[in-house]
């Protein structure tokens, strides 16, 4: 029988998720070179470098916010992914979740953020629609968990009304929504925000939905 340590390394090699084999059924949302399963300005903000999903200029202002988003609507999962900010000036992004694109204006989206920057770090916001950090963690905390221009990793954790956010192995935000009227479902969006000199890189994205 093979150990635990060595189950997994088989698993890997095979390319089976080591979720998979905990019990979850984890799918990749990237496959490390294309857009497929994506949509968005893929033309100019948007590109695939190095295995990742990059948006952003360090070498001009990010005029506006803009968002890649899925092509599939997910209620409740398991999101796990890992990031990288870079830039300067305001520089700010974040993974949107349970999101709807508006028509007006056209590049915003409307839903809960799991927010990424300065002052903002492993903080739940609500993007367009409240427009207000609906819970976050202590951001002194926070300055000297956060890998500066180096890979992260955050959880999302969504569950009925109950959303967790985790970055770096640490819980940063449990919290329960209050407004029946806030919907349990919707789109899962890169944001890289507008304002900074700044790019955002994702890459490792990988989803357990939930019953």
């Amino acid at each position: 029988m093979l150990t635990p340590l060595l189950w997994c390394a088989t698993c890997l090699l095979a390319g089976i998720p080591v979720d998979a084999v905990q019990g979850e059924r984890a799918a990749s949302l990237f496959d490390g070179r294309t857009f497929a399963g994506w949509e968005g300005d893929t033309a100019r903000m948007w590109r695939v470098e190095d295995g990742a999903l990059v948006g952003g200029s360090l070498t001009e202002t990010v005029p506006k916010n803009d968002f890649l988003c899925t092509t599939k609507r997910y209620a409740n999962f398991i999101l796990r992914l890992q990031f990288k900010l870079v830039g300067t000036g305001f520089v700010n992004a974040g993974v949107q979740f349970r999101s709807e694109r508006l028509r007006e204006p056209a590049h915003e989206m409307a839903g809960y953020q799991a927010d990424l920057g300065e002052k903002f770090w492993g903080s739940l916001y609500d993007e367009s629609r409240r427009n207000r950090v609906l819970l976050g963690p202590d951001q002194a905390q926070m300055a000297t968990l956060v890998k500066a221009d180096d890979w992260n990793d955050y959880e999302i954790r969504a569950e009925g009304r109950r959303i967790r956010l985790t970055l770096n192995g640490r819980q940063t935000v449990d919290y329960s929504e209050d407004d029946p009227a806030i919907p349990l479902s919707g789109l899962i969006a890169l944001q890289i925000h507008g304002g900074g000199k700044a790019q955002v890189s994702y890459r490792h994205i990988t989803i357990v939905e939930l019953p």
